[in-house]
């Protein structure tokens, strides 16, 4: 890996995911470098693949020893995160259950070690059903009680919610070496990008009850936008922004797409 600093430089973690996939291309449409860390890289697009401005490092984030991520995050002015578990019964309850929380962790303390010039930016994708402990999110005792057994008896839901409250509470507003954002997409699909989205600071919605939907091609434009640094991002920095599909227009037509 290069390690001159570019202040363009994202590295992606869960780059062959549904969502990462795309937020690689958007990040690489814009100009960016962009690293990713990857168990198989034949699971990327060819044509991502024969990007110059894309590194990729084919290992497993969790086994890499100390000095090889922080080569990795040295030089990089971003951090995006897509990790998630495989929705298949070993994927969900298997190991590593901690898989999220942990790479952040990781990463953090990687970033502290090389104490880069300025924070970098980590942006990391959760979801609606993750509350923030800063905003008073009301919340129907029927869902605090969906919530409470998604968190004992899904893995994955208490390791997206620990990840996000580790930026909250333990990374907090005034590390020198990481600002961060926690994005809440609900209700994730693969459907159209064509109307637009809407961002709230909390859910406007019941995300068990009443869930909406984000299209992945909507998370991975608004986290490159983010990562890219700006007013959106001082607009938003530590802070959990809830994302939804825009609904059409009256006339049919797509609604403008926030941020561009």
């Amino acid at each position: 890996m290069d390690s001159r600093m570019d202040p363009t430089t994202v590295l992606v973690l869960g780059a062959t995911g549904a969502t990462g996939r795309l937020l690689v291309a958007e990040l690489l449409g814009r100009g960016l470098r962009v690293r990713a860390v990857v168990r198989d890289r034949s699971r990327l697009p060819r044509e991502l693949l024969a990007e110059p401005r894309l590194a990729i490092r084919e290992a497993s984030l969790l086994d890499l020893e100390g000095a090889e991520l922080e080569d990795l995050v040295r030089g990089c002015d971003a951090v995006a995160s897509c990790l998630g578990h495989n929705l298949t019964l070993k994927g969900v309850f298997g190991p590593p259950r901690r898989l999220v929380t942990d790479a952040v962790r990781r990463v953090h303390r990687a970033i502290r070690t090389v104490r880069p010039e300025r924070p970098v930016r980590m942006v990391l994708m959760g979801s609606a059903g993750c509350g923030n402990r800063d905003l008073d999110e009301r919340v129907s005792f029927a869902q605090r009680c969906v919530i409470g057994a998604l968190r004992v008896l899904v893995p994955p839901h208490a390791d997206n919610e620990d990840a996000a409250e580790f930026l909250r509470a333990e990374v907090g507003a005034g590390d020198p070496c990481m600002e961060w954002v926690a994005v809440r997409p609900d209700g994730l699909t693969d459907g159209d990008s064509a109307t637009g989205y809407e961002v709230h600071p909390s859910p406007t919605r019941s995300a068990i009850f009443d869930a909406g939907t984000t299209s992945r091609g909507h998370v991975a434009h608004f986290m490159a936008d983010l990562a890219a640094g700006g007013e959106l991002w001082d607009r938003w920095r530590g802070r959990m922004p809830v994302i939804y599909d825009r609904p059409p227009t009256a006339d049919g037509g797509a609604a403008p797409v926030p941020g561009r």
